[in-house]
């Protein structure tokens, strides 16, 4: 969320994160989340229904799906998400996770703008950052063997380091 009007957005971990609970909450795969001034796009395949009857092999069709999340929309899901937290349904889904380890990445680059795809679990992050040799792009790719690795090592970023014990 952004601190100020006109300031970068803060704490991308927490924002991805809720953005990725949604997600899987439809069973969205293969997403867009494009940055814009008052909030996100999101874009990404889901189950569009069922194809025949019930006793057909086919599930049901998947069909592009495009949200637009304003920094209010994203206020509530970060509510809720924390109100899950510590319940029976609060274990995270794949979106959430990847999504809140790739937020904390972005969080440590300071960006002014983000942009990201992800397709078959692995993720392509595009960053505008700004710096003494003025604005540019940059890109970064998270394989799942990437995510898998951060998100093993999430728990111990998170904890309070151990005080020293005499001796």
């Amino acid at each position: 969320m952004r601190i100020y009007e006109g300031s970068p957005r803060q704490d991308f971990e927490e924002v991805f994160r809720s953005i990725g609970a949604f997600l899987d909450t439809r069973g969205t795969r293969d997403i867009l989340v494009l940055e814009v001034p008052d909030g996100f796009v999101v874009q990404g395949l889901v189950a569009a229904g069922v194809a025949g009857g019930a006793w057909s092999d086919a599930v049901g069709t998947l069909a592009k799906e495009t949200l637009t999340f304003l920094d209010e929309d994203i206020a509530k899901f970060m509510e809720e998400a924390a109100t899950r937290r510590g319940t029976s349904a609060s274990a995270a889904g794949t979106h959430e996770q990847a999504l809140r380890v790739i937020g904390r990445w972005v969080d440590e680059q300071h960006p002014k703008d983000v942009f990201l795809f992800e397709q078959d679990g692995s993720y392509v992050v595009r960053l505008l950052l700004g710096g003494q040799a003025g604005v540019h792009h940059e890109i970064a790719e998270f394989t799942r063997d990437d995510l898998t690795q951060l998100v093993a090592q999430a728990p111990s970023l998170r904890l309070p380091p151990k005080p020293a014990t005499p001796g």
